[in-house]
């Protein structure tokens, strides 16, 4: 069969309401921007962004909220017919601090983990190159067990598994369970991206380098990358060892949500194109420091290639 698409984005589609006022905490924001989200989510608009073509499975409330995000999803050219509006519970929204570091979040969680096995088909499956899906939405059933499922049937297929470990005890009290979780999906091979933040929140203390790229590998993980904010990248390839890259300096910081799902768009873009790894870094990196100096989603029309 044809692979018509680049990526399937699997999981959370929300809303994330941004605090207008930078660096301030969630207890003293007044005013917030609506905002289209969700990892995935990003992932799926930032994918079509810079010309890939991009389909999410998600689920929201049919309401006003569904309406705005599968509109917006629309208007980015992301394929949006496996997208499910249920009228049994509203859209998933999540109140976010404007930070120049990590920000703080609360979230309230309704549609968005109601992903159902009818959603992602074989045809779709068989369509596509990389099945992408997200910490976040492995967290809750009956999201977890359709994900696990299709997430093998992909490997079977051929596709490149993909997932961004953004763990959040926040999301997912239950770090021993999160971590059977976890484990079942490594067992696709999947390249993995996570912070020093996702690892320390999994792990609930600092653990070294060489311990995180361990643990993942011997889990089925093929290819490791570990962001580390300001201190750059540090990337695991089975077959090259560990790789580090530097981060790239950006004076103009607006908005920090989302930079991760951008460095991760540009670094599927990459492996799609089938770069070396320290080119899907270099890739990866660029898009997430044009991200951070934008407010809300990435800029139309990026031409990654001519950055």
């Amino acid at each position: 069969m044809k692979k018509t698409i680049d990526i399937i984005c699997i999981g959370e589609l929300l809303i994330d309401f941004i605090g207008n006022e930078i660096n301030m905490p969630i207890s003293k924001i007044e005013n917030y921007h609506r905002f289209l989200g969700g990892s995935p989510t990003n992932v799926a608009i930032n994918g079509a962004k810079i010309g890939l073509k991009t389909a999410l499975v998600a689920t929201c409330g049919k309401d006003g909220l569904g309406d705005f995000m599968i509109k917006e999803l629309n208007k980015n050219k992301v394929i949006t017919s496996y997208i499910q509006q249920t009228e049994d519970e509203p859209s998933s929204v999540i109140f976010v601090s404007k930070s120049s570091e990590t920000p703080e979040f609360i979230p309230y969680r309704k549609a968005d983990y109601h992903i159902q096995n009818t959603q992602i088909t074989d045809e779709l499956l068989q369509s596509a190159k990389i099945f992408h899906t997200t910490c976040f939405a492995l967290s809750k059933n009956p999201a977890r067990k359709t994900i696990l499922e299709k997430a093998k049937k992909a490997q079977q297929l051929g596709l490149q598994t993909s997932i961004d470990l953004n763990f959040s005890e926040k999301i997912w009290p239950d770090r021993k369970e999160a971590k059977a979780v976890i484990a079942e999906y490594l067992s696709t091979n999947p390249i993995v991206k996570l912070s020093d933040d996702d690892c320390f929140r999994l792990f609930d203390e600092t653990k070294s380098d060489d311990y995180i790229f361990d643990y993942f590998h011997q889990l089925g993980a093929s290819t490791i990358c570990l962001t580390k904010g300001k201190d750059g990248v540090i990337l695991f390839d089975p077959k090259l060892g560990v790789i580090q890259k530097k981060a790239n300096l950006v004076v103009n910081v607006k908005d920090t949500t989302g930079a991760g799902d951008a460095f991760w768009t540009g670094f599927l873009y990459s492996k799609l194109k089938e770069k070396e790894p320290m080119e899907c870094i270099d890739n990866a990196q660029k898009l997430a420091s044009i991200k951070i100096q934008h407010l809300g989603q990435l800029p139309n029309n990026i031409q990654l290639e001519r950055i």
